[in-house]
Protein backbone atom coordinates (compact mmCIF):
# COMPACT_ATOMS: atom_id res chain seq x y z
CA UNK A 1 0.00 0.00 0.00
CA UNK A 2 2.78 2.43 0.81
CA UNK A 3 4.50 1.80 -2.49
CA UNK A 4 1.32 2.31 -4.42
CA UNK A 5 0.65 5.64 -2.61
CA UNK A 6 4.13 7.01 -3.20
CA UNK A 7 3.99 6.11 -6.81
CA UNK A 8 0.62 7.75 -7.24
CA UNK A 9 1.80 11.14 -5.70
CA UNK A 10 4.98 11.17 -7.65
CA UNK A 11 3.32 10.41 -10.91
CA UNK A 12 0.33 12.78 -10.44
CA UNK A 13 0.24 15.07 -13.50
CA UNK A 14 -1.49 17.97 -11.52
CA UNK A 15 1.42 18.56 -9.13
CA UNK A 16 3.51 20.92 -11.35
CA UNK A 17 0.48 23.13 -12.08
CA UNK A 18 -0.30 23.44 -8.33
CA UNK A 19 3.21 24.51 -7.55
CA UNK A 20 3.10 27.11 -10.31
CA UNK A 21 -0.08 28.65 -9.05
CA UNK A 22 1.38 28.97 -5.55
CA UNK A 23 4.49 30.63 -6.92
CA UNK A 24 2.44 33.14 -8.88
CA UNK A 25 0.30 33.93 -5.83
CA UNK A 26 3.39 34.52 -3.71
CA UNK A 27 4.77 36.88 -6.36
CA UNK A 28 1.45 38.78 -6.38
CA UNK A 29 1.44 39.16 -2.62
CA UNK A 30 5.00 40.40 -2.55
CA UNK A 31 4.19 42.87 -5.31
CA UNK A 32 1.14 44.14 -3.42
CA UNK A 33 3.16 44.56 -0.21
CA UNK A 34 5.85 46.47 -2.07
CA UNK A 35 3.20 48.69 -3.64
CA UNK A 36 1.54 49.43 -0.33
CA UNK A 37 4.87 50.17 1.30
CA UNK A 38 5.83 52.41 -1.59
CA UNK A 39 2.50 54.25 -1.35
CA UNK A 40 2.91 54.74 2.39
CA UNK A 41 6.47 55.90 1.92
CA UNK A 42 5.35 58.29 -0.79
CA UNK A 43 2.58 59.80 1.33
CA UNK A 44 4.84 60.00 4.33
CA UNK A 45 7.78 61.45 2.45
CA UNK A 46 6.50 63.20 -0.61
CA UNK A 47 2.75 63.89 -0.21
CA UNK A 48 1.91 67.54 0.64
CA UNK A 49 1.32 68.20 4.33
CA UNK A 50 -1.56 70.48 5.31
CA UNK A 51 -0.29 73.63 7.00
CA UNK A 52 -1.72 76.93 8.21
CA UNK A 53 -0.44 80.04 6.48
CA UNK A 54 0.05 83.58 7.82
CA UNK A 55 0.88 86.45 5.52
CA UNK A 56 3.55 88.78 6.86
CA UNK A 57 2.01 92.24 7.25
CA UNK A 58 2.86 95.33 9.32
CA UNK A 59 1.09 95.46 12.67
CA UNK A 60 1.48 96.25 16.37
CA UNK A 61 3.14 94.16 19.06
CA UNK A 62 2.55 94.76 22.76
CA UNK A 63 4.79 93.16 25.38
CA UNK A 64 2.97 92.42 28.65
CA UNK A 65 3.69 91.03 32.10
CA UNK A 66 0.91 88.89 33.51
CA UNK A 67 -0.12 88.51 37.13
CA UNK A 68 -3.04 86.95 38.98
CA UNK A 69 -4.75 88.52 41.96
CA UNK A 70 -7.97 89.65 43.60
CA UNK A 71 -10.06 92.80 43.51
CA UNK A 72 -9.67 94.91 46.66
CA UNK A 73 -10.62 98.39 47.85
CA UNK A 74 -7.69 100.61 48.69
CA UNK A 75 -9.73 102.20 51.49
CA UNK A 76 -12.11 100.04 53.48
CA UNK A 77 -13.51 100.24 56.98
CA UNK A 78 -15.14 97.84 59.38
CA UNK A 79 -18.00 99.83 60.91
CA UNK A 80 -18.43 99.01 64.60
CA UNK A 81 -19.68 100.98 67.63
CA UNK A 82 -17.41 102.70 70.15
CA UNK A 83 -19.66 101.58 72.99
CA UNK A 84 -21.62 98.47 73.86
CA UNK A 85 -25.32 98.50 73.24
CA UNK A 86 -28.37 97.02 71.59
CA UNK A 87 -29.10 97.99 67.99
CA UNK A 88 -32.52 99.60 67.74
CA UNK A 89 -32.45 100.72 64.10
CA UNK A 90 -30.50 99.77 60.97
CA UNK A 91 -30.90 102.38 58.25
CA UNK A 92 -28.86 100.92 55.33
CA UNK A 93 -28.33 97.51 53.78
CA UNK A 94 -25.73 95.60 51.83
CA UNK A 95 -25.19 97.11 48.40
CA UNK A 96 -26.34 100.61 49.39
CA UNK A 97 -24.24 103.64 48.54
CA UNK A 98 -23.91 106.15 51.37
CA UNK A 99 -22.53 109.65 51.82
CA UNK A 100 -20.02 110.79 54.42
CA UNK A 101 -21.84 111.50 57.70
CA UNK A 102 -24.97 109.54 56.75
CA UNK A 103 -26.44 107.64 59.73
CA UNK A 104 -26.00 103.89 59.35
CA UNK A 105 -27.51 102.50 62.57
CA UNK A 106 -28.53 103.54 66.09
CA UNK A 107 -28.06 101.97 69.54
CA UNK A 108 -30.47 102.11 72.46
CA UNK A 109 -29.74 105.49 74.13
CA UNK A 110 -32.22 105.48 77.03
CA UNK A 111 -29.57 104.94 79.74
CA UNK A 112 -27.19 107.34 78.08
CA UNK A 113 -29.85 110.06 77.92
CA UNK A 114 -30.43 109.71 81.67
CA UNK A 115 -26.70 109.92 82.30
CA UNK A 116 -26.60 113.16 80.30
CA UNK A 117 -29.51 114.55 82.30
CA UNK A 118 -27.77 113.69 85.59
CA UNK A 119 -24.54 115.29 84.38
CA UNK A 120 -26.42 118.45 83.38
CA UNK A 121 -28.04 118.72 86.84
CA UNK A 122 -24.67 118.14 88.51
CA UNK A 123 -23.17 120.97 86.48
CA UNK A 124 -26.03 123.30 87.46
CA UNK A 125 -25.45 122.48 91.14
CA UNK A 126 -21.70 123.05 90.80
CA UNK A 127 -22.27 126.44 89.22
CA UNK A 128 -24.66 127.46 92.01
CA UNK A 129 -22.02 126.43 94.54
CA UNK A 130 -19.59 128.74 92.78
CA UNK A 131 -22.10 131.56 93.06
CA UNK A 132 -22.39 130.93 96.83
CA UNK A 133 -18.63 130.85 97.23
CA UNK A 134 -18.31 134.08 95.28
CA UNK A 135 -20.74 135.67 97.76
CA UNK A 136 -18.69 134.34 100.66
CA UNK A 137 -15.52 135.78 99.14
CA UNK A 138 -17.24 139.14 98.72
CA UNK A 139 -18.40 139.06 102.35
CA UNK A 140 -14.91 138.04 103.55
CA UNK A 141 -13.36 140.90 101.56
CA UNK A 142 -15.77 143.37 103.14
CA UNK A 143 -15.01 142.07 106.62
CA UNK A 144 -11.28 142.26 105.92
CA UNK A 145 -11.58 145.86 104.75
CA UNK A 146 -13.45 146.85 107.94
CA UNK A 147 -10.85 145.06 110.06
CA UNK A 148 -8.03 146.91 108.30
CA UNK A 149 -9.76 150.29 108.77
CA UNK A 150 -10.35 149.64 112.46
CA UNK A 151 -6.80 148.42 112.98
CA UNK A 152 -5.38 151.46 111.21
CA UNK A 153 -7.54 153.84 113.29
CA UNK A 154 -6.40 152.30 116.59
CA UNK A 155 -2.78 152.48 115.46
CA UNK A 156 -3.24 156.22 114.79
CA UNK A 157 -4.94 156.89 118.16
CA UNK A 158 -2.48 154.92 120.26
CA UNK A 159 0.31 157.57 120.22
CA UNK A 160 -2.26 160.20 121.35
CA UNK A 161 -3.29 158.01 124.30
CA UNK A 162 -6.76 157.91 122.77
CA UNK A 163 -6.59 154.10 122.48
CA UNK A 164 -5.07 151.41 124.59
CA UNK A 165 -2.76 148.58 123.64
CA UNK A 166 -5.54 146.17 124.47
CA UNK A 167 -7.71 147.72 121.78
CA UNK A 168 -4.80 147.47 119.35
CA UNK A 169 -4.38 143.79 120.16
CA UNK A 170 -8.07 143.21 119.65
CA UNK A 171 -8.10 144.90 116.22
CA UNK A 172 -4.97 143.00 115.20
CA UNK A 173 -6.63 139.70 116.04
CA UNK A 174 -9.80 140.73 114.18
CA UNK A 175 -7.65 141.62 111.14
CA UNK A 176 -5.98 138.21 111.16
CA UNK A 177 -9.32 136.43 111.46
CA UNK A 178 -10.72 138.44 108.53
CA UNK A 179 -7.68 137.55 106.42
CA UNK A 180 -8.10 133.85 107.33
CA UNK A 181 -11.81 134.00 106.42
CA UNK A 182 -10.93 135.47 103.03
CA UNK A 183 -8.30 132.80 102.39
CA UNK A 184 -10.76 130.05 103.34
CA UNK A 185 -13.50 131.56 101.13
CA UNK A 186 -11.13 131.87 98.18
CA UNK A 187 -10.02 128.24 98.63
CA UNK A 188 -13.64 127.13 98.73
CA UNK A 189 -14.28 129.16 95.57
CA UNK A 190 -11.37 127.44 93.85
CA UNK A 191 -12.71 124.02 94.86
CA UNK A 192 -16.18 124.98 93.63
CA UNK A 193 -14.69 126.04 90.28
CA UNK A 194 -12.90 122.69 90.09
CA UNK A 195 -16.20 120.94 90.69
CA UNK A 196 -17.69 122.94 87.82
CA UNK A 197 -14.83 121.83 85.57
CA UNK A 198 -15.32 118.19 86.58
CA UNK A 199 -19.07 118.41 86.08
CA UNK A 200 -18.57 120.07 82.70
CA UNK A 201 -16.13 117.35 81.60
CA UNK A 202 -18.49 114.67 82.83
CA UNK A 203 -21.32 116.24 80.85
CA UNK A 204 -19.14 116.38 77.72
CA UNK A 205 -18.21 112.72 78.21
CA UNK A 206 -21.82 111.63 78.65
CA UNK A 207 -22.90 113.68 75.64
CA UNK A 208 -20.12 112.05 73.60
CA UNK A 209 -21.31 108.61 74.71
CA UNK A 210 -24.83 109.59 73.72
CA UNK A 211 -23.55 110.76 70.34
CA UNK A 212 -21.70 107.44 69.96
CA UNK A 213 -25.07 105.67 69.99
CA UNK A 214 -25.59 107.09 66.49
CA UNK A 215 -23.09 105.58 64.03
CA UNK A 216 -22.48 107.47 60.78
CA UNK A 217 -20.47 106.73 57.64
CA UNK A 218 -16.84 107.93 57.92
CA UNK A 219 -16.63 108.52 54.15
CA UNK A 220 -18.70 108.20 51.01
CA UNK A 221 -18.75 104.65 49.71
CA UNK A 222 -20.52 101.33 49.37
CA UNK A 223 -21.86 98.98 52.02
CA UNK A 224 -20.25 95.68 50.99
CA UNK A 225 -21.45 93.51 53.88
CA UNK A 226 -24.01 93.62 56.70
CA UNK A 227 -23.31 91.53 59.80
CA UNK A 228 -26.01 92.46 62.36
CA UNK A 229 -29.71 93.18 62.61
CA UNK A 230 -31.88 95.33 64.87
CA UNK A 231 -32.07 93.78 68.33
CA UNK A 232 -28.51 92.44 68.30
CA UNK A 233 -26.20 93.46 71.13
CA UNK A 234 -22.85 94.67 69.87
CA UNK A 235 -19.58 95.61 71.55
CA UNK A 236 -16.68 97.80 70.44
CA UNK A 237 -14.80 96.10 67.62
CA UNK A 238 -17.66 93.88 66.48
CA UNK A 239 -18.38 94.37 62.77
CA UNK A 240 -21.80 95.66 61.81
CA UNK A 241 -20.92 96.73 58.25
CA UNK A 242 -18.00 96.45 55.88
CA UNK A 243 -17.73 99.70 53.95
CA UNK A 244 -15.64 100.37 50.83
CA UNK A 245 -14.47 103.54 49.12
CA UNK A 246 -15.22 102.57 45.51
CA UNK A 247 -13.35 105.54 44.08
CA UNK A 248 -10.09 103.59 44.39
CA UNK A 249 -10.37 99.87 43.56
CA UNK A 250 -7.34 97.83 42.57
CA UNK A 251 -6.15 94.33 41.80
CA UNK A 252 -3.54 93.00 44.21
CA UNK A 253 -1.72 90.81 41.69
CA UNK A 254 1.12 88.35 42.26
CA UNK A 255 3.84 88.64 39.60
CA UNK A 256 6.96 86.52 39.13
CA UNK A 257 9.99 88.22 40.63
CA UNK A 258 11.93 87.84 37.34
CA UNK A 259 9.67 90.55 35.84
CA UNK A 260 10.48 93.12 38.53
CA UNK A 261 12.95 95.05 36.41
CA UNK A 262 10.36 95.67 33.68
CA UNK A 263 7.73 97.24 35.94
CA UNK A 264 7.25 100.72 37.36
CA UNK A 265 4.30 102.84 38.62
CA UNK A 266 1.84 104.38 36.14
CA UNK A 267 2.36 101.71 33.46
CA UNK A 268 -0.80 101.01 31.49
CA UNK A 269 -2.50 97.69 32.16
CA UNK A 270 -5.58 95.74 31.21
CA UNK A 271 -7.62 93.67 33.63
CA UNK A 272 -9.52 90.51 32.73
CA UNK A 273 -12.04 89.35 35.33
CA UNK A 274 -12.86 85.67 35.32
CA UNK A 275 -16.54 86.58 35.38
CA UNK A 276 -16.10 88.29 31.97
CA UNK A 277 -13.09 86.59 30.33
CA UNK A 278 -13.91 87.94 26.88
CA UNK A 279 -13.54 91.59 27.96
CA UNK A 280 -10.62 93.70 29.19
CA UNK A 281 -10.92 96.67 31.57
CA UNK A 282 -8.34 99.48 31.59
CA UNK A 283 -6.07 100.09 34.55
CA UNK A 284 -2.62 101.32 35.55
CA UNK A 285 0.07 100.32 38.02
CA UNK A 286 -0.35 102.05 41.39
CA UNK A 287 2.63 100.69 43.30
CA UNK A 288 5.07 97.80 43.49
CA UNK A 289 5.51 95.55 46.49
CA UNK A 290 8.89 95.46 48.20
CA UNK A 291 8.75 91.92 49.55
CA UNK A 292 8.79 88.68 47.55
CA UNK A 293 7.25 85.45 48.75
CA UNK A 294 10.10 83.15 49.71
CA UNK A 295 8.32 80.05 48.42
CA UNK A 296 6.53 81.13 45.23
CA UNK A 297 9.16 83.80 44.34
CA UNK A 298 6.41 86.27 43.49
CA UNK A 299 5.79 89.84 44.63
CA UNK A 300 2.65 92.01 44.81
CA UNK A 301 1.80 94.64 42.22
CA UNK A 302 -1.22 96.86 42.91
CA UNK A 303 -3.05 97.79 39.70
CA UNK A 304 -5.77 100.44 39.85
CA UNK A 305 -8.96 99.55 37.95
CA UNK A 306 -10.03 102.59 35.93
CA UNK A 307 -13.42 100.93 35.38
CA UNK A 308 -15.22 97.87 36.70
CA UNK A 309 -17.80 95.38 35.44
CA UNK A 310 -21.42 96.11 36.25
CA UNK A 311 -21.35 93.27 38.77
CA UNK A 312 -18.23 92.82 40.86
CA UNK A 313 -17.24 91.60 44.32
CA UNK A 314 -14.30 92.26 46.57
CA UNK A 315 -12.02 89.25 46.53
CA UNK A 316 -12.95 88.03 43.04
CA UNK A 317 -10.12 86.71 40.88
CA UNK A 318 -8.69 88.55 37.90
CA UNK A 319 -5.64 88.54 35.65
CA UNK A 320 -3.72 91.74 34.95
CA UNK A 321 -1.61 92.33 31.86
CA UNK A 322 0.86 95.17 32.36
CA UNK A 323 2.21 96.79 29.21
CA UNK A 324 6.01 96.99 29.28
CA UNK A 325 6.77 97.78 25.60
CA UNK A 326 4.94 98.56 22.36
CA UNK A 327 5.91 98.63 18.68
CA UNK A 328 3.63 99.75 15.86
CA UNK A 329 3.83 99.25 12.09
CA UNK A 330 6.37 96.44 12.39
CA UNK A 331 6.45 93.02 10.74
CA UNK A 332 5.01 90.38 13.02
CA UNK A 333 4.87 86.61 13.23
CA UNK A 334 2.78 84.28 15.40
CA UNK A 335 4.60 83.26 18.55
CA UNK A 336 3.92 79.57 17.85
CA UNK A 337 5.54 79.90 14.40
CA UNK A 338 9.02 80.54 15.82
CA UNK A 339 11.27 77.45 15.57
CA UNK A 340 14.67 77.46 17.27
CA UNK A 341 17.71 75.72 15.82
CA UNK A 342 21.03 75.72 17.66
CA UNK A 343 20.09 78.89 19.54
CA UNK A 344 18.95 80.67 16.39
CA UNK A 345 15.34 81.77 16.00
CA UNK A 346 13.63 81.15 12.69
CA UNK A 347 10.34 80.46 10.92
CA UNK A 348 9.15 78.21 8.12
CA UNK A 349 8.04 79.99 4.96
CA UNK A 350 6.24 78.52 1.96
CA UNK A 351 8.39 78.59 -1.18
CA UNK A 352 7.07 76.90 -4.31
CA UNK A 353 4.95 74.45 -2.35
CA UNK A 354 7.79 73.52 -0.02
CA UNK A 355 8.59 74.38 3.61
CA UNK A 356 11.83 76.31 4.04
CA UNK A 357 13.25 77.27 7.46
CA UNK A 358 14.63 80.79 7.55
CA UNK A 359 16.55 82.46 10.40
CA UNK A 360 15.06 85.71 11.70
CA UNK A 361 15.95 88.31 14.32
CA UNK A 362 13.18 88.92 16.82
CA UNK A 363 12.23 92.04 18.77
CA UNK A 364 9.35 92.67 21.15
CA UNK A 365 7.44 89.56 22.12
CA UNK A 366 3.72 89.78 22.78
CA UNK A 367 1.16 87.27 23.95
CA UNK A 368 0.16 86.16 20.44
CA UNK A 369 2.72 87.71 18.10
CA UNK A 370 6.37 88.70 18.01
CA UNK A 371 8.20 91.46 16.18
CA UNK A 372 10.43 90.32 13.31
CA UNK A 373 13.26 92.81 12.83
CA UNK A 374 15.20 90.95 10.14
CA UNK A 375 14.73 87.92 7.87
CA UNK A 376 11.23 88.48 6.46
CA UNK A 377 9.60 90.79 3.99
CA UNK A 378 6.01 92.00 3.82
CA UNK A 379 3.81 89.68 1.75
CA UNK A 380 5.73 86.47 2.47
CA UNK A 381 3.80 83.60 3.97
CA UNK A 382 4.76 81.95 7.24
CA UNK A 383 3.51 78.39 7.73
CA UNK A 384 2.92 76.23 10.77
CA UNK A 385 1.53 72.70 11.25
CA UNK A 386 -2.22 72.65 10.73
CA UNK A 387 -2.88 71.22 14.21
CA UNK A 388 -0.98 71.28 17.50
CA UNK A 389 -0.58 67.49 17.39
CA UNK A 390 0.88 67.39 13.88
CA UNK A 391 4.53 66.53 13.33
CA UNK A 392 7.08 69.33 13.07
CA UNK A 393 7.89 70.64 9.61
CA UNK A 394 11.12 69.78 7.76
CA UNK A 395 13.15 71.69 5.23
CA UNK A 396 12.03 70.86 1.71
CA UNK A 397 8.84 69.15 2.85
CA UNK A 398 5.94 69.51 0.42
CA UNK A 399 3.12 71.52 1.96
CA UNK A 400 -0.37 72.55 1.10
CA UNK A 401 -1.61 75.75 2.69
CA UNK A 402 -5.19 75.58 3.90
Amino acid sequence: MEEITSFSAANDPRAPRSRGRRHVWNVVKVTLLIGVAASVLYWLRFAPVAVAGFEVTPGAVIAEVMGTGTLEARISATISPKISGRIVEVLVDQGDRVEAGQVLFRLDDSDLSRQVEIAENTLVSARRAVERQNADVTRANASLNLARIEHRRIEELLPQDSATSIELDRTTESLRMAEADLTRSEAALGEANSQVAVASSTLDYQRARLADSVIAAPFAGLIARRDHEAGDVVVPGSSVFLMLDTREMWIRAWVDETEMGRLHPDQAARIVFRSEPERSFPGHVARLGREADRETREFVVDVFADSLPENWAVGQRAEVYIETARATEVLTAPVNAVVWRDGQSGVFVENGGQAMWRPVRLGIRGAQSVEVQEGLAAGERIITPASPTAAALRDGQRVKVR
